[in-house]
């Protein structure tokens, strides 16, 4: 008979995992709120909110918009694509937990590989694969407003349609792209648990690092002067040069 006490590791790996993400993220949260352009999603909101209003007011650039978006349509409706794959692919792996779950946890250590608890993991990993998929339709659907909204003639006519306005719209629609790409990668350490609960650690760990790397936006002063002893070299003085005329004319 399964009892609570044999998720007790399970249980303890996902609550430090979770903290662990939930720590990076105050980190992120806190250093932003001095710079916002600290990560990469604040210079990438900076960027949106710039060509919003440089688009809007040159009528000569709706062309170069509309291809810009159109291009973000694809990318977001391909991955909302990919994410509905990978819920049927999800929803077809809990009808194999009988079959498939003790094997998968051949090289854990520690953890039970009861059937129950496999239902939870692929709970949570469907969870995500929806969330993700959710976030890249809304994408969608926000860019194709910002479509109409952009080569409007009279923006002035109405405070929802000011540069202003569209801008914000346009914000949400990157947002949501962000939080779709987020929940994808969140789903590295949940495809993990189903090993055993030693491999959601490490995976979680090793996101963590590789976030840290990803969602930082150094300043190109920095960029620079850490650059400049390497690519600037001392040259050689160059040797005088006498014309062949001058040497032997003597």
């Amino acid at each position: 008979m399964v009892t609570l006490a044999d998720f007790q590791t399970d249980f303890v790996a996902f609550v430090i995992s979770a903290a662990v993400v939930a720590a990076y993220y105050g980190f992120l949260n806190f250093k932003v709120r001095d710079n916002p352009t600290y990560s990469i999603h604040g210079v990438n909101a900076l960027a949106r909110r710039l060509w919003v209003e440089n688009v809007m007011r040159d009528a000569s650039k709706g062309i170069m918009a509309v291809q810009t978006l159109r291009n973000f349509i694809m990318g977001s409706s391909l991955m909302a694509s990919t994410a509905a794959l990978l819920i049927i692919g999800t929803l077809t792996l809990s009808g194999q937990a009988d079959h498939i779950a003790q094997n998968w946890h051949v090289l854990s250590l520690k953890g039970s590989f009861a059937t129950e608890l496999w239902i939870v993991k692929v709970m949570f990993l469907l969870l995500d694969f929806i969330v993700a998929f959710f976030a890249f339709a809304m994408s969608v659907r926000l860019a194709n407003h910002v479509v109409f909204m952009l080569n409007v003639p009279e923006h002035t006519a109405h405070h929802n349609l000011s540069p202003k306005a569209v801008a914000r719209r346009m914000q949400r629609a990157g947002n949501m792209f962000a939080i779709g790409m987020r929940a994808f990668f969140f789903a590295v350490p949940l495809v993990f648990w189903l090993f055993g609960p030693y491999f959601l650690l490490i995976s979680s760990i090793g996101l963590v690092i590789a976030l840290y790397q990803l969602d930082r936006c150094e300043s190109e002063d920095a960029h620079e002067a850490n650059l400049r002893p390497a690519s600037v070299a001392v040259r050689p003085a160059s040797p005088q040069i006498v014309p062949m005329q001058t040497k032997y004319s003597k």
